[in-house]
C-alpha cells in the first residue's frame, strides 16, 4: 500500500470536507428575519431583489439534503399565506410572497410542498378568483400563477360534490353564471397554453381535477376529445404550437398516471391511435418526443391488468424491517415469494394487440438522439414488461439486446444500458439471461468511437456501470459468482484506463459491491476511491501497477491496453498506454515477452497509423523495462534467454522494416513515427541490444540527422517532440554503439558536421543541442572543434539558434568537466575558459525583437542557466580559473536582468544571481561587494522573496544603487522597467527608485555620481529606443519629483548642460512620435535649472513648437503652458506672463507651419530668446 499512499494530491480537498455537512435548518432565524420584513421593503426594488437574493442563497444551501426543511416548511407557509390572505397587502407584496412560496415549492419539491397547501371548501373560490384575476402574459409574476394552479389542485381534493358549490345557479336561470367545475376546467385549459412554469403546474390540476368523481363523470371524456383535437390539428413549426402540444400531452400523461384503469380504458385505444397518426416521436422537439414516450408508457400499463409477475426474481423483501425480521436470508426469500404468489392473479388472459406497439414505440425510443427520450423510454420498459407474461417478458427482453450491435450507433447502445438497468433492478431479467447480457455488458463498459475530431460511447460507457450497480443490488451472490471476476475485471480496467473522469469514478463505485465477491474489493477501493481515480496519469501508471498485483487483474489489465489502448486514437492515451505496460512488466515479465512482444511487433508494421505508433512505443517500453527488470535480478535479459533468439530476430526485422517499408515521410505520419522510432531507438540502446556493428545503425543515424536537420518541414506543434525524441536517442545510441572501449568513441562516428551553419535556424537548433546531448567520450579530443558560431551571430532570425547554442554550450562544458592545466581540446581549461564566458556574456545583450516580441529573452534566460552551470562546475574544481573581471561582468549582468521589466525573466535573473551569491560549497570567488549584498539579501530571502512580484522585487534590486561597481548595470535595468508601459512594474519600480533619490539629496557627491552614471547610460544607448525612450520618460519623473533639486540651484550646473546636449543629439531628425513626447516632458522639467541652460532649453522648446507634427506642436503647446504655471520665475513680467499664457491657449496649433510661424516667433520676442532661423537647403548641381 506504501506505493498508493501519495496518489492523485492535485484533487481539490474541500470536496470531502463539505460534502453532507448539514445536519439541520441552521438559517431558520435568519428566513423568519428576511419572511418578517417583506411588508417593508417589497415597495423598494433594490431592497427586494436584495431580500430575494439572500432567500435564494439560504434555500439553495439545502437542494441535495430538502428533507432538513420539512419541519419548518408549515410555519413558512403560514406565515407566507398570512400576508397573501391580509386584504391590506398590495398586489406587488402578494407577488413577493408568491415567488418565495416557489422558491422554497423548488427546493423541497412540489409533491411535497404542495400537500401543506390548506385545502377546505372555504379556500376554493377564493383561490379560484384569485387566479383569475391573474395576466397569464405578465412574465414578471409567473410564481404566483404556478403556485395558485398548486394550491387549487389541492383544493380540488374536497371529498364534497362541486355542484354544492354553485348554489342556486342550476335551479335560477336568470343568474348566468358557470359552474365551479367550468371554471376550473376552463382555467385549466388556458394555462395548458401558457409558455412558463404554469404549464406544468396545469397538468397537476387536470390530473388531480379530471379524475374526481364528480368530475370525471361528467367531463372527462369531453376534456380528453379536447386534448386530441388539440393534437390533432396543433403544428409543431411554431413555437406557441409547440407549447400547446407540450400542455396537452403533459395533461394526458398526467391523466393516465393518477387515473383509474377502469375508467381509462376505454379510450385508450383512441388516444394511441391519435398519437400514431400525429408521429410524435418523429418530432424534432425532445421534449415533445419525451412527453410522446411517457404517455405511450402509461397507455400500455393501462391496457395491462396492474398486477405482480409471479415469474419475476426476487432477492428479500423491499421492506428492511420484514428482512431484519427474517431469521435468515433464505427464509426472507421464501417468505416474500409465498406473500407475492398469494397476490399475483393468473397469467392466462389475453394481452391486447396495442401493447405491441407500445412496445415497439418504446423501443424505438431506446434509440432516440436525446439522453432524456431514452432515459423515460428504459423506465417505460421496465414498467411495462413487469405486468407481461413470462415468454412475452422475455422476448421484450431479446429486444432490448438488440440493442447492442455494433451496426447500431452509440445512442441504442445507451438506451440498451439504462433499460437493462431498469429490468434488472425490477427483477425482471432472469438469471438465465445473464450469460446473454454480462458480454455484451463488458464491450459497453469499453465502447468508444471516434466521430471527426471526438469521441463517442462515454455515456455507454457510464451506464455500462449504471447496470453493474443494479445487478450487485438485485441478484443474490450465487447468480452472479459465475461472472463477478468479469465484471470485476472490466470495472477494473474502467476504473483506471477510462479517458473519461465521470466513468472513471462511476466504474470506482461499483468495485466494493453489496455482495462482497468483488476480488479484493476492499484493497483496490482504498486504492482507486473516488477521488484518487480523478487524474489520468495516476491512474496508469501508478494505481495500475497496484492493482496488477493482484493475480486476478494482472492480465486483464495488460491486454485491455495492447488490444484497446496502444491503439487508441487519443495520441495522449496511446503514450500513457506504453508507458503503463513499461510500468506493468514488473508484474508479468514472462508474459510480457513470451505473449504480448510477439502481438505487438507485427502491430507495429502494420498499415494502421495509429496502431503503427502505438505498438511500436509500447515494444521500446516493453524491452526497457525487461532490460531494468534483468539487471535488478543480476541476470541475462530476457530477450536473450532460451526462447530469444525469435525475438531478437523479430526486433531486428521491426527496426529494419519501419525503414524499408515507411522511410518516415514529412507529413502528419511522419510527425507521429519519428518520435516513436526515435523512442525505440533510445530504449533499444539502453537496453543494449546486440545491434553493435549492425547496418541498421547507420539507418537509426541517419533517422536522427534527418528529423534534426529537417525540423523546419514539420509542424510547429510536432518539432519540440521531435527535437526532444531525436536527442535523447542520439545520446543513448552514442553511448552504447559508438564506444569502441569504455570512454574512448569510434573515430568514424565522432566527426562533426558543418550544420550549424545552415541558414535553417532550426537546423541550426537541432545541431546544437545535439552536440549538447553527445556523451563526453564523444567531444574528447574535439572539443575546440565545437565552436559557437550561433551563439556569436546577431542576426535575429537566429534568436532560437542562439538560445540552444547557448544551452548546448552549457551541456558541453558539463560533459567535459574541468581540469585547471588538461587539454584544451579535452576538458574546460584555463585557455578556453574565457571564450566561453565572453560568448555567454554576449547572450545576455541580447535584445533582439520580430513580431513575436522580445525573443532576446530566450537566448538572455539560456545564458543565465548556462552561466550558473558552467560557474558551479568551475568553482566546484577550480575556482582559480575565475577571474574578478568575468565574475564581476557576470554579477552585474544579472543584476541588470534581475532589474528589468518582464516578470519571468526578471524571477530567472533574481534566482540565478542568489544561486551565485549564496554558493557556499565552495563559494563564488570575487563576487564584488560580497557583504553588502549579503545584507541586502539574506540567505533567507532565498526562498521567501518573489522576483516575479514588482512589490517585493524592486524594493531590494534598487539597494544596488548604493554599490558603485554594480550601479551603472542596475540603473540600465531600472530604466526600462520605470520608463516601461506596465502599471505594476511602473509604480513599484520608480517608487523605490525615489526612495534611494530621497536618501541621497543631503549628498552631493552620491547624487553627482549617480548623475553621471544616467549620464554615461544615456551617452552609451544614444538612438538606441529600447533604453533612450524608458531613459527620458525616467528622467521626466526624476525631474518632476525635484530629485536633482541640488543641482538646480546652481547655475549651469554640467549635469543639466550635459543632459541638455544629449537630448538634442537623441531628437536630431527624428521621427519618432514617443520620443519627441518624452523629450518636450523633459525639456520642460529642465526649466527648473537656471543659467543659460533654461534659455537654451526655451529655444528648443519654442523651435518644436513648428515642427512639422501637428500633434508635436499642441503638445508642446501645452507643455509649455503648465509648465509657465509650475515655475512662476521663467516670466517676471506678469503682463507679457499674461500675454505668453494668452497666445498658447487661444493658438491653432494645428493650423498651417506659415500661421504657427508668425504666432512662435512673437512668444520669441515676448520671452526674451532669439527667433529660430529657418536654414534653407542648398542643392549642388552637377556639370
Amino acid at each position: 500500500m506504501s506505493a498508493m499512499e501519495a496518489v492523485c494530491d492535485g484533487e481539490e480537498p474541500e470536496v470531502v470536507t463539505e460534502a453532507c455537512l448539514l445536519s439541520e435548518f441552521s438559517e431558520r432565524g435568519e428566513a423568519r428575519a428576511l419572511i418578517n420584513n417583506l411588508p417593508d421593503i417589497h415597495h423598494d426594488t433594490v431592497s427586494r431583489e436584495a431580500t430575494i437574493e439572500k432567500f435564494v442563497v439560504i434555500m439553495d444551501r439545502y437542494q441535495e439534503q430538502p428533507h432538513l426543511l420539512d419541519p419548518h416548511l408549515e410555519w413558512m407557509l403560514n406565515m407566507l399565506l398570512e400576508m397573501i390572505r391580509n386584504e391590506k397587502s398590495p398586489p406587488l407584496m402578494v407577488h413577493l410572497c408568491f415567488k418565495f412560496l416557489y422558491i422554497i415549492s423548488k427546493v423541497r419539491g412540489y409533491k411535497i410542498f404542495m400537500q401543506l397547501f390548506p385545502h377546505e371548501v372555504s379556500d376554493v373560490q377564493p383561490v379560484l378568483d384569485l387566479l383569475c384575476r391573474q395576466d397569464p402574459k405578465d412574465t414578471e409574476t409567473w410564481e404566483t400563477r404556478y403556485i395558485l394552479l398548486l394550491w387549487l389542485s389541492m383544493t380540488c381534493l374536497i371529498p364534497f360534490d362541486l355542484s354544492r358549490l354553485d348554489g342556486h345557479l342550476s335551479t335560477d336561470p336568470g343568474l348566468n353564471r358557470e359552474s365551479t367545475m367550468d371554471r376550473i376546467l376552463a382555467v385549466a385549459k388556458s394555462f395548458l397554453r401558457v409558455s412558463d412554469k404554469s404549464r406544468d403546474a396545469a397538468s397537476v390540476l387536470v390530473s388531480k381535477f379530471v379524475t374526481r368523481p364528480d368530475v370525471k363523470q361528467k367531463r372527462l371524456g369531453d376534456f380528453l376529445d379536447w386534448c386530441l383535437t388539440t393534437i390533432s390539428q396543433t403544428s409543431e413549426v411554431t413555437m406557441e404550437g409547440t407549447v400547446t402540444l407540450d400542455g396537452a400531452l403533459q395533461s394526458l400523461a398526467q391523466l393516465f398516471k393518477h387515473g383509474k384503469r377502469d375508467d381509462f380504458l376505454q379510450y385508450a385505444p383512441t388516444v394511441l391511435q391519435c398519437l400514431n397518426q400525429k408521429r410524435i416521436a418523429e418530432s424534432n422537439q425532445a421534449t415533445l418526443r419525451k412527453l410522446g414516450v411517457k404517455v405511450v408508457q402509461r397507455l400500455g400499463l393501462t391496457f395491462l391488468k396492474p398486477r405482480l409477475a409471479k415469474w419475476r426474481y426476487q432477492r428479500g423483501s423491499r421492506s428492511l424491517a420484514v428482512n431484519l425480521a427474517q431469521s435468515s436470508v433464505t427464509e426472507s426469500v421464501e417468505a416474500t415469494k409465498l406473500d407475492l404468489e398469494s397476490v399475483s392473479q393468473e397469467e392466462d388472459y389475453d394481452i391486447p394487440e396495442e401493447v405491441e406497439n407500445i412496445i415497439e414505440q418504446l423501443l424505438v425510443g431506446l434509440k432516440d438522439k436525446e439522453t432524456i427520450v431514452r432515459w423515460s423510454s428504459a423506465k417505460g420498459i421496465g414498467r411495462v414488461t413487469g405486468r407481461l407474461p413470462k415468454q412475452l417478458a422475455d422476448d421484450v427482453v431479446e429486444s432490448v439486446l438488440e440493442c447492442f450491435s455494433f451496426q447500431e450507433t452509440d445512442n441504442a447502445w445507451h438506451g440498451g444500458c439504462l433499460a437493462l438497468a431498469e429490468l434488472g433492478r425490477r427483477g425482471l431479467l432472469l438469471p438465465s439471461r445473464l450469460s446473454d447480457v454480462v458480454p455484451l455488458i463488458i464491450k459497453a463498459l469499453t465502447y468508444d468511437e471516434k466521430r471527426g475530431a471526438c469521441s463517442l460511447g462515454s455515456n455507454v460507457r457510464d451506464a455500462a456501470c449504471y447496470v453493474c450497480w443494479a445487478f450487485a443490488r438485485a441478484y443474490e451472490p450465487n447468480e452472479l459468482k459465475p461472472y463477478v471476476n468479469q465484471i470485476a475485471s472490466a470495472l477494473v480496467i474502467a476504473t483506471v484506463f477510462d479517458r473519461n473522469i465521470t466513468c472513471r469514478k462511476a466504474a470506482s463505485v461499483n468495485i466494493l459491491s453489496p455482495q462482497g465477491t468483488f476480488p479484493h474489493g476492499i484493497d483496490i477501493l482504498t486504492a482507486a476511491d473516488y477521488f484518487t481515480v480523478g487524474n489520468l496519469n495516476n491512474c496508469y501508471l501508478t494505481i495500475s501497477v497496484y492493482i496488477a498485483g493482484f493475480e486476478e487483474y494482472t492480465k486483464p489489465l495488460i491486454d485491455h491496453l495492447v488490444a484497446m489502448k496502444v491503439n487508441h486514437w487519443d495520441g495522449v492515451i496511446r503514450e500513457l498506454a506504453t508507458k503503463g505496460l513499461h510500468n506493468l512488466t514488473i508484474q508479468a515479465p514472462e508474459y510480457m515477452a513470451n505473449t504480448v512482444l510477439p502481438q505487438l511487433l507485427p502491430m507495429a508494421t502494420g498499415m494502421d497509423l495509429h496502431r503503427r505508433h502505438g505498438a511500436i512505443l509500447a515494444c521500446a517500453e516493453i524491452t526497457h523495462a525487461l532490460y531494468e527488470l534483468a539487471t535488478q535480478n543480476n541476470r541475462l535479459h530476457p530477450l536473450s534467454i532460451k526462447a530469444s533468439p525469435n525475438h531478437n530476430f523479430l526486433l531486428f526485422n521491426l527496426v529494419t522494416d519501419v525503414f524499408l517499408f515507411f522511410f518516415y515521410p514529412r507529413g502528419f505520419g511522419g510527425e507521429l513515427m519519428r518520435p516513436a522510432v526515435c523512442c525505440l531507438i533510445e530504449k533499444l540502446s539502453l537496453s543494449k541490444m546486440p545491434f553493435k556493428a549492425d547496418p541498421v545503425i547507420t539507418g537509426w543515424q541517419w533517422l536522427i540527422d534527418d528529423s534534426l536537420k529537417n525540423l523546419h518541414l514539420f509542424s510547429s506543434g510536432a518539432r519540440r517532440g521531435i527535437q526532444d525524441a531525436a536527442l535523447s536517442a542520439l545520446a543513448a545510441l552514442c553511448l552504447q554503439y559508438y564506444q569502441v572501449e569504455p570512454g574512448v568513441a569510434d573515430v568514424e562516428m565522432q566527426g562533426t558536421g558543418n550544420a550549424d551553419q545552415s541558414p535553417e535556424v532550426l537546423t541550426r537548433c537541432g545541431c546544437a543541442l545535439a552536440l549538447g546531448s553527445l556523451p563526453p567520450f564523444m567531444i574528447l579530443g574535439k572539443l575546440q572543434k565545437v565552436r559557437p558560431h550561433n551563439v556569436s551571430s546577431k542576426a535575429a532570425s537566429l534568436t532560437e539558434a542562439r538560445r540552444d547554442a547557448a544551452t548546448a554550450m552549457s551541456q558541453v562544458c558539463v560533459a567535459v568537466g574541468v581540469c585547471a592545466q588538461g587539454s584544451p581540446d579535452r576538458v574546460l581549461c584555463e585557455s578556453n575558459i574565457r571564450p566561453v564566458y565572453e560568448a555567454l556574456l554576449g547572450c545576455m545583450n541580447d535584445y533582439s525583437t520580430d513580431s513575436r516580441g522580445d525573443v532576446g529573452a530566450w537566448v538572455r534566460a539560456a545564458a543565465m542557466s548556462s552561466l550558473m552551470d558552467v560557474t558551479l562546475l568551475v568553482v566546484a574544481s577550480a575556482p582559480e580559473l575565475l577571474s574578478s573581471d568575468l565574475v564581476q561582468r557576470m554579477m552585474c549582468c544579472l543584476a541588470q536582468q534581475a532589474a528589468e521589466k518582464i516578470d519571468r525573466y526578471r524571477a530567472h535573473a533574481g534566482t540565478v544571481f542568489l544561486r551565485m551569491l549564496h554558493s557556499t560549497d565552495p563559494a563564488v570567488p570575487h563576487i564584488p561587494h560580497r557583504e553588502e549584498l549579503l545584507s541586502i539579501f539574506p540567505l533567507e530571502t532565498g526562498t521567501s522573496l518573489n522576483w516575479n512580484a514588482a512589490s517585493q522585487a524592486f524594493p531590494h534590486i534598487t539597494q544596488l544603487l548604493r554599490l558603485h561597481q554594480y550601479q551603472y548595470h542596475t540603473l540600465l535595468g531600472l530604466t526600462v522597467s520605470v520608463g516601461g508601459l506596465t502599471e505594476s512594474t511602473v509604480r513599484y519600480s520608480s517608487q523605490s527608485l525615489f526612495e534611494y533619490l530621497k536618501g541621497i539629496q543631503q549628498d552631493a557627491t552620491v547624487l553627482q555620481q549617480f548623475g553621471d552614471t544616467l549620464l554615461r547610460i544615456f551617452r552609451d544607448n544614444l538612438r538606441n529606443d529600447r533604453v533612450s525612450v524608458p531613459l527620458l520618460k525616467m528622467v521626466d519623473q526624476i525631474l518632476a519629483n525635484g530629485c536633482f533639486d541640488l543641482f538646480a540651484s546652481e547655475e549651469s550646473h554640467p549635469f543639466c548642460v550635459e543632459l541638455l546636449a544629449i537630448c538634442k543629439e537623441e531628437i536630431k531628425k527624428s521621427k519618432d512620435v514617443q520620443k519627441l513626447l518624452s523629450c518636450i516632458a523633459v525639456f520642460c522639467g529642465m526649466v527648473q535649472f537656471k543659467g543659460d541652460v533654461r534659455e537654451k532649453v526655451l529655444v528648443q522648446l519654442l523651435m518644436l513648437l513648428c515642427h512639422p507634427f501637428p500633434v508635436i506642436r499642441k503638445t508642446t503647446a501645452s507643455q509649455v503652458y503648465e509648465m509657465l504655471l509650475t515655475y512662476d520665475d521663467v516670466v517676471d513680467d506678469d503682463q507679457v506672463l499674461t500675454d505668453v499664457m494668452a497666445s498658447l491657449s487661444d493658438t491653432n496649433w494645428e493650423s498651417d507651419i506659415a500661421t504657427v510661424r508668425t504666432h512662435r516667433n512673437q512668444l520669441c520676442d515676448w520671452l526674451g530668446v532669439p527667433r529660430p532661423i529657418l536654414v534653407t537647403k542648398v542643392t549642388h548641381l552637377g556639370d
